[in-house]
């Protein structure tokens, strides 16, 4: 039997204490629940015991010699321990078992709708209208900012990017030169900002990053969850905030929202800059001929 890593820590727990009394059918069985949580969580016992290829009671017994009065018993033992952990799973797909057996009863759409709107509270409650100003006023004074996101966080690098060159701040989205990331960064200089964007985990990228903006003297932002918080040397300005709770969507909204209040926020303190770019824009796209597709 093979343990799969990031096995919730109450079913290895439970497997280590009897594992002397489990027979090779039961080992078969445990390989296939613990090598792919989501069907752990969401199967019957004929069906793991069909893909164990053992007899359909075997998954009964296997939960009785577990201590459980069944299967479905044990099946809660086993959604309960996706859910109720004390630290999120490096896994995918146990975190996506997790938020679908959290999804079970009243359906994916209603739970992923209450996990965005719990973690957006929150944001009322942790981020401050100060954090975001101070965010803005570093891009209003800014020569050029480049922002730089990877992963889930480089859709929101280029949307930041893109919104802010509309509304007349000189933007360059690094995650989208990485063929040029040394060229780019080479050219910061005291006047640039660097506004980085982690979720889960900062990158070593966006470590390097902020070293090299730290050396050349640019400001430096970073927006982040609390699992990518720690960024060395810290940036100038931070903003942290929960994207959900563990075992639950890990929300892009929030920094979405944070985002989006930022760049509002700079249109409510740069003396109009950003309104009238933003009308100079607009006037150029109904006469430019270019493709609609293209603007």
């Amino acid at each position: 039997m093979r343990l799969a890593e990031g096995l919730p820590p109450a079913l290895l727990e439970l497997i280590n204490r009897n594992s002397g009394r489990l027979t090779p059918a039961d080992g078969r069985l445990l390989d296939v629940l613990i090598q792919d949580p989501i069907r752990a969580a969401l199967d019957n016992g004929t069906s793991v015991s069909s893909r164990a290829g053992v007899h359909p009671a075997s998954a009964v017994r296997l939960a009785r010699r577990l201590g459980f009065s069944g299967y479905p018993e044990f099946r809660s033992f086993i959604q309960a321990s996706l859910i109720e952990g004390d630290s999120d799973f490096e896994s995918p797909a146990a975190r996506m078992a997790a938020r679908l057996v959290r999804a079970e009863d009243g359906g994916v759409l209603a739970s992923l709708l209450d996990s965005e709107i719990a973690a957006l509270q929150q944001v009322r409650h942790s981020v401050s209208a100060g954090d975001v100003r101070r965010f803005a006023e570093a891009i209003r004074d800014s020569q050029r900012v480049f922002v730089f996101g990877r992963g889930h966080s480089a859709t929101l690098s280029a949307l930041v990017a893109l919104r802010l060159n509309r509304s007349g701040y000189p933007s360059v989205d690094l995650g989208a030169q990485m063929h040029q990331l040394p060229e780019a960064l080479s050219g910061l200089k005291t006047g640039d900002v660097v506004w980085l964007l982690a979720f889960r985990r900062a990158s070593p990228l966006v470590h390097d990053i902020r070293a090299i903006a730290a050396a050349k003297g640019a400001t430096t932002l970073a927006l982040t969850d609390f699992q990518a918080a720690a960024i060395d040397p810290a940036p100038d300005h931070q903003i942290a905030a929960s994207r959900g709770a563990l075992g639950e969507s890990q929300s892009l909204v929030v920094p979405m929202t944070i985002a989006n209040a930022i760049i509002l926020d700079l249109a409510a303190i740069d003396g109009g800059r950003s309104i009238q770019s933003l009308e100079a824009f607009r006037a150029f796209r109904s006469v430019s001929g270019l493709p609609k597709a293209l603007l």
